[in-house]
C-alpha cells in the first residue's frame, strides 16, 4: 500500500476550498447538487456556511468506506442515533479538507490506527437525515475509500451500537440504502485499480 498517506500526513495538509474535492469526485447529479449548495450557501456573514452542521437545507459531511485489503471485507457500524447500518463519517465542523474529515471520523468511530485515505473521493451522495431532537436536513456527503491495516480489530465509540466486517454481498442483507451499495461498488473497484 505504498504511496497512500497516513493520518499524520493528512493532519499537516491545508485545503482552503472543498470545491476541489467535490469536483474531483464522480460526475453526475449528486456532484451538481453539492456544488449548487456550495454556491448558494458558502461561508457567509449572515449565517452558517456549508461546513457548519447548523447550515440548512444541508451541509457538507465526509465519510469513509473502510476496507480490509486482504479479503475485501467492509467495516460498517450500527449508528446509535439513526438506528441503521452505515459507513463511518460525520460533519465537517469547519474543516474544509473533506478527506481529512472522512479519515478523522473513520479513526474515531472504528478505533483503528493506521488507516489510509485514498484520493480522490470515490462517491458523492446527498441524502436526508432525521435524527432525534433535530430537524430533518440534508447531508451532502463526500465519500472516500479508506484502507485498513490487514486484520484490524475495530473498537467502536458511543456513536455506534455495533461494528461488523461484512462482504459486499452481506450489505444488502443488512438493509443498507442504495447509496452505500453504490459506494461499496465504487470503492472496491478503486481498490482493484490500485492493485492491492
Amino acid at each position: 500500500m505504498a504511496g497512500l498517506p497516513d493520518l499524520a500526513d493528512l493532519a499537516d495538509r491545508t485545503v482552503d476550498d472543498p470545491r476541489t474535492a467535490i469536483e474531483s469526485g464522480p460526475p453526475g447529479v449528486e456532484r451538481e447538487r453539492i456544488l449548487a449548495l456550495l454556491d448558494a450557501c458558502g461561508e457567509t456573514d449572515s449565517g452558517p456556511g456549508v461546513l457548519d452542521r447548523t447550515c440548512r437545507p444541508g451541509h457538507l459531511t465526509g465519510s469513509a468506506l473502510v476496507v480490509d485489503p486482504v479479503d475485501r471485507r467492509i467495516l460498517v457500524l450500527f449508528h446509535t442515533k439513526l438506528q441503521r447500518w452505515l459507513q463511518p463519517g460525520g460533519h465537517a465542523d469547519g474543516d474544509a479538507d473533506l478527506g481529512r474529515v472522512a479519515l478523522r471520523e473513520a479513526t474515531e468511530e472504528t478505533g483503528i490506527a493506521g488507516l489510509r485515505l485514498v484520493e480522490p473521493p470515490v462517491d458523492l451522495d446527498v441524502h436526508v437525515v432525521d435524527p432525534p431532537a433535530e430537524d430533518a436536513h440534508e447531508h451532502h456527503d463526500v465519500r472516500y475509500l479508506v484502507v485498513a491495516p490487514p486484520g484490524s480489530v475495530p473498537e467502536g465509540n458511543h456513536e455506534s451500537e455495533a461494528l461488523r466486517w461484512v462482504t459486499r454481498t452481506d450489505l444488502a442483507d443488512l438493509g443498507v440504502d442504495a447509496g452505500l451499495l453504490r459506494l461499496a461498488d465504487r470503492a472496491l473497484r478503486r481498490l482493484e485499480d490500485l492493485g492491492t
